[in-house]
């Protein structure tokens, strides 16, 4: 079955960090369907590439799928609250996350940071609007690179997890994730009494009885 290439890029300014993606037309169907569900109303006249049932691997018949295809993204993406949408963004990102997050699951760290490193970037460009969306990746990554002993760039994306967090005390990955920067911050010789602060601020508010440590809440997304 043939797939499209999808190239997702920054407008605006230059981006030389560009995300490809591939995804089949029942990729497509699905998002259509979902998106229909969602946002009858706005969706109700948006045209869907229609499939075609003879000579569907020509060149001609493809490129023509590809364009109708181009033309369609472009719509979604032009209407703020569908390319804000968790559909949306699931579509773009979801397949090569729950890939990235087999790998950590399997303990094949490398493979697993290199995914995810591409799903960040893409992220990124689709989350804007919620930063804290990115807070689960970048923890994943954290997760990779500490068990790769790679330490200064844990604690690095563990900054930038907390920066996405920090105005949410509240969230499950919160604690865990303070709980790590504090063993990082041994581990390299830095300061943790921040981290320090932070966790004992936290922990002065109802607590669940038993806090899974960060790896043990990663290991949990994406699980199908």
């Amino acid at each position: 079955m043939a797939k499209y290439q999808i190239i997702i890029l920054q407008t605006g300014s230059f981006d030389s960090n560009v995300s490809m993606i591939e995804r089949r037309y029942s990729d497509f169907e699905k998002l259509h369907t979902s998106l229909f569900r969602e946002f009858y109303d706005e969706m109700e006249d948006i045209v869907f590439p229609k499939k075609i049932l003879t000579g569907n691997f020509l060149d001609e018949v493809i490129l023509e799928r590809k364009l109708a295809f181009q033309d369609y993204l472009r719509i979604l993406y032009s209407m703020e609250f569908i390319r804000t949408s968790q559909v949306f963004i699931d579509f773009l990102t979801r397949p090569e996350l729950e890939e990235a997050y087999s790998c950590l699951r399997g303990g094949q760290y490398t493979k697993a940071l290199q995914g995810l490193l591409e799903a960040i970037a893409l992220q990124e460009k689709l989350t804007k609007h919620r930063p804290i969306l990115l807070a689960p990746t970048l923890c994943a990554i954290l997760v990779c690179h500490k068990d790769l002993e790679n330490f200064k760039s844990a604690f690095e994306f563990g900054e930038k997890a907390l920066q996405r967090l920090e105005k949410h005390p509240g969230h499950c990955y919160y604690l865990p994730l303070l709980e790590t920067m504090i063993s990082l911050a041994y581990e390299l010789g830095r300061d943790f009494l921040f981290f320090q602060k932070k966790m004992e601020e936290r922990k002065t508010r109802n607590l669940p009885q038993k806090m899974l440590t960060l790896k043990e809440l990663t290991v949990q997304e994406y699980v199908q």
